[in-house]
């Protein structure tokens, strides 16, 4: 709903308002400018109140208090006055009547006469004054609309170096600020357009800029097949790696947009370059919002199995584990499903194991986010442990795994979990003594 403004100070003794047209121009509630016929809707063909309304909700327009009706709040279409001086919304007052109440509901004076008289007078300046603004909305939307059509006739027509990127950055502000102007793009082949500014000679300025507008664009299939083009792809991986963090924020966007298409042509995941421009978005802890979006993205990157011993290969595991603690909720949870699904590998387990940081950081997760993040960090100790077990369970052990999985089995989590947190208990039970090992499980040394 929009702002409003501010209450004039017009009352009249009684709570009754002042609603002369003259008062109102002269504070300003009309504005300045008029309209077709000296400002009186109705020279022309009159506007319909509630269309105006509701499309003007939308853009944020400050409405006079006075405009607004005491019990719903929302602007009158039909403003009635009763005889305290109180004004209301014809079907609101008519609906307070009806429920038994005899009372002024902002006064709470009783009422001596149930008449409701119309308002002919705020009537008129309510239609007037959306009637301006709606007008003034509607030139704005089309100026809007026209000044993007003339961008990309614009970028068409070839136009070249820095005023190229000039049009793009003016197109995209565009596209941001109206909803709206996703529709004229593709409407004037903008998409198309885009895309074919995309290729092996495109600088990162130009390309940066395309796709920043593409991400935030409704692509049917046709669109994505043409950006699935080698020549693309390879600039926005560049880009990935060496573009401003929005840039590479985009880039994270539009490799997921083309994720999501049937024919996507699965080895373009099989690039080192790409899969090394995540992890450097995933690593670089100044900007969260690129750890987000880089997380995402390889989480899924490795639901796809033909991938995950690449990932492994480039130093994906430590870097993840190591970034465990710091990571927000979502964050975490995805890392979690990633380090779980490159544990389904050999080379995974591996890398697991032989970093120093899983069995801490991925102990110190269990019962303590959710219970999603309690399956994965089970799975993942799970996989280190029966890898090496006297090795990797006694440091499990140590870590205080023991207490975390007997609050794991006495939790209201489901059956398969606490079954799993009792073979894991059996497994690390092994070298201990009976005394030894019921010592290790005191909570103790695990809830801080």
């Amino acid at each position: 709903m929009p702002q409003y403004q501010k209450p004039p100070s017009w009352k009249l003794e009684g709570g009754g308002q002042v609603m002369d047209l003259e008062t109102f121009v002269k504070d300003g509630i009309l504005g300045g400018g008029g309209i077709a016929g000296g400002g009186i809707p109705g020279a022309g063909e009159k506007l319909d109140l509630k269309k105006m309304i509701e499309e003007l909700e939308t853009v944020g327009e400050e409405i006079p208090t006075v405009f607004i009706c005491p019990i719903s709040l929302e602007p009158m279409v039909d403003p009635v006055t009763l005889c305290t001086g109180q004004t209301y919304e014809r079907s609101n007052i008519l609906k307070w009547f009806s429920m038994g109440h005899l009372t002024c509901p902002t006064t709470m004076q009783e009422l001596w006469d149930d008449t409701v008289t119309p308002n002919h007078t705020l009537h008129h300046l309510i239609h007037t004054w959306f009637s301006q603004r709606y007008l003034r909305f509607k030139k704005r939307s089309e100026d809007v609309h026209g000044r993007a059509a003339e961008l990309i006739s614009a970028l068409r027509n070839k136009v070249k170096g820095q005023a190229r990127v000039q049009a793009l950055k003016e197109l995209q502000k565009l596209v941001f600020s109206h909803q709206s102007i996703k529709k004229t793009i593709a409407d004037n082949g903008g998409i198309a357009l885009l895309s074919s500014l995309l290729g092996p000679f495109t600088s990162h300025a130009v390309g940066s800029e395309a796709v920043a507008i593409l991400v935030n664009l409704s692509l049917d299939s046709e669109s994505k097949v043409v950006l699935m083009q080698p020549a693309k792809i390879s600039l926005v991986v560049d880009m990935l790696n060496e573009g401003t963090i929005e840039t590479k924020i985009n880039c994270t966007r539009f490799i997921e947009i083309l994720m999501g298409e049937k024919d996507f042509r699965h080895e373009i995941l099989s690039s080192l370059s790409l899969l090394v421009g995540l992890l450097r978005l995933v690593k670089d802890r100044r900007h969260p919002t690129g750890i987000a979006s880089g997380v995402g993205l390889l989480k899924k990157i490795c639901s796809h199995k033909q991938v995950r011993n690449l990932v492994v290969s480039i130093g994906a595991v430590p870097q993840l584990v190591e970034l465990l603690p710091n990571l927000n909720p979502d964050c975490l949870e995805s890392a979690l499903q990633i380090l779980d699904d490159l544990a389904s590998i050999p080379e995974g387990r591996a890398a697991l194991k032989d970093c120093s940081q899983t069995i801490p950081n991925t102990v110190r997760l269990l019962m303590r986010v959710s219970e999603s993040c309690t399956q994965y960090a089970l799975s993942i100790l799970s996989a280190v442990c029966k890898l090496a077990p006297e090795e990797c369970a006694s440091t499990a052990v140590e870590a205080g795994l023991a207490a975390k999985l007997l609050l794991v089995m006495q939790s209201g989590c489901n059956p398969d979990l606490k079954h799993r947190s009792a073979e894991l208990l059996k497994l690390c039970s092994l070298n201990y003594t009976a005394t030894l090992f019921i010592s290790k499980c005191k909570l103790t040394r695990t809830i801080q």
